[in-house]
């Protein structure tokens, strides 16, 4: 079992472990408006951000998946968040102890099919650590078109519908075979 998250290469990006010295980054990532308006419906402090980062680190370690950082491979540059967690969501349908996966791109990364080429790494990750007909679920805000359209992509397929923190979202799965 990992204890922290592997690199990930793909063509154009690096997914890596999360650090301490990623605060300033990810706070400007979920501090922005377009960011956080269908995640959570507002902008997140440098303070809301820090136990986020120290629950990604603590994912690793407890459960041995986790989210990656997703750089630019060409110049380094942050681009956001992705990976799988066990957040025990109060949400009708459970996913139990289904790995979810989640994404969170800055707005200059938008577009660029990042997120596509992330989360097609981060499944096959997945499918190797998780077995290759395990399921994995996530959540996605109703009006989130750009975020369904990532996830029904990547094969996932949505089972119910539901609200989180009075928010509609949907809740798709995944089954590799």
């Amino acid at each position: 079992m990992p204890t922290q998250a592997p690199v990930i290469e793909t063509e154009r990006l690096i997914l890596r472990e999360f650090r301490i010295s990623d605060l300033d980054a990810s706070a400007a990532l979920w501090g922005d408006e377009e960011v956080t308006r269908f995640i959570g419906g507002r902008p997140q402090s440098r303070e809301e951000v820090w136990p986020r980062i120290l629950r990604y680190i603590g994912h690793w370690a407890a459960l041995g998946y986790g989210f990656w950082v997703i750089e630019e491979k060409g110049t380094g540059r942050y681009l956001g968040e992705i990976g799988f967690g066990d957040f025990q969501r109060t949400l009708e349908p459970s996913f139990g102890d289904t790995p979810e996966a989640g994404w969170a791109l800055a707005p200059n990364a938008h577009g660029k099919g990042y997120a596509s080429e992330a989360l097609a790494a981060v499944l096959s990750w997945g499918e190797q650590h998780f077995g290759a007909d395990a399921r994995t679920v996530c959540m996605i805000n109703i009006d989130n078109a750009p975020s369904v359209k990532v996830a029904e992509k990547a094969g996932f397929k949505p089972f119910a519908y539901a609200t989180y923190r009075n928010e509609p979202v949907i809740l798709f799965e995944r089954k590799p075979n």
